[in-house]
């Protein structure tokens, strides 16, 4: 069950409809939005007349098993990290190396890429590889040094946790935390970055279907954490042209199906350097909220995915076309109003 809350429904409506729920043994969770709205879901149905309750504004019975993650009764949600707005009507664009090689290094890169347009800071201080003695990442100092970047930039910071133990440590010093697509079902670590005071991006894994992904983040949002961004970064197929298949329909499934604001990865979900320019502009054109890329100086010295990099002046491009295509889209051309005549012209 699905109650949705005015801004202005007192505290005793929520109060009445959690201890009813906890009475009968049902789970119940309360989700508070920016906005000023407040969404209950309950895990079962109560035996009050919930719709007489002040403030509530609708009840949703039948709904699907991510009812927080639902887009019943909820309008497409904005998730604020520092004064970036992801899901708004401009699409984000975090960039930066794919794993934090020193301060020096990546101050350069974050500078790099803010001027190229970048609205946030991405780089790994932990780094899952899938060799054991590939480059892991600097820890705590890599932390560190993103801390220093933004404080030299003024980029949002966006970095991978690995395990639950990490989540106080790099919520300390990340504005935003990543779930990445190999703890997608590490359900120990959706508990706990659910608990964290941080907005969380969660990569959808690369064998992980559309309703598996959504009940991924219905795991983070049950757990309080209503600012939960989902990331489309490829799945596994069968050709290995590329080093995963960028699903572009889970794009507009998901924003079909889930309130959640969607961006996509196109440096993971291609794995080649010069498809991630194409697959930025058809991400957008999806109806992405924004793109994750990844970005150095110097690509082919990047000690981490350099097949996939791509330079700071190749992601000015991006900006550019992206920014251009999604003004494009979200006019009324009367491309789509077309005249009687060449209607019939087109259809002979």
């Amino acid at each position: 069950m699905i109650v949705t809350l005015s801004p202005d429904a007192p505290a005793s409506t929520v109060e009445h409809l959690m201890s009813s729920a906890i009475s009968l043994g049902l789970s119940a969770r309360v989700l508070s939005y920016d906005d000023g709205a407040q969404v209950v879901g309950i895990d079962g149905s109560l035996s009050i007349d919930i719709n007489q309750l002040p403030g509530v504004t609708t009840v949703q019975v039948k709904h699907k098993p991510y009812m927080l993650a639902s887009r019943e009764e909820r309008a497409p949600s904005v998730v604020r990290v520092g004064n970036v707005r992801i899901g708004g009507a401009e699409p984000v664009i975090m960039a930066g190396p794919c794993v934090v090689e020193g301060r020096d290094e990546l101050i350069c890169a974050a500078r790099a890429v803010k001027a190229a347009g970048a609205t946030m800071l991405r780089g790994g201080a932990y780094k899952p590889r899938t060799s054991p003695y590939a480059f892991q990442g600097l820890g705590e100092d890599g932390l560190k040094h993103l801390a220093a970047a933004r404080e030299a930039t003024g980029l949002p910071v966006v970095t991978e946790v690995l395990e639950p133990e990490q989540v106080e440590l790099v919520a300390r010093y990340a504005d935003m935390l990543q779930v990445g697509a190999r703890n997608m079902q590490n359900y120990p670590l959706l508990r706990r970055v659910g608990a964290a005071n941080k907005p969380v991006l969660l990569k959808r894994g690369f064998s992980a279907t559309v309703d598996e992904w959504l009940m991924a983040a219905e795991y983070i949002l049950a757990h309080g954490n209503p600012n939960v961004v989902l990331c489309e970064r490829g799945i596994r197929g069968f050709d290995p042209a590329f080093r995963f298949n960028l699903d572009l329909n889970a794009v507009p499934l998901a924003k079909e199906l889930s309130h959640l604001p969607v961006v996509v990865d196109p440096s993971h979900g291609t794995g080649v350097r010069s498809l991630v320019a194409p697959m930025s502009m058809a991400a957008l054109a999806s109806g992405a909220d924004g793109l994750i890329i990844e970005v150095h100086p110097n690509p082919d010295l990047a000690k981490c995915d350099a097949s996939q990099t791509i330079s700071p002046a190749e992601l000015a491009t991006i900006n550019r076309r992206g920014r251009a295509l999604v003004a494009a889209l979200a006019e009324d051309h009367t491309l789509f109003n077309l005249p009687i005549e060449l209607e019939v012209i087109l259809s002979a």
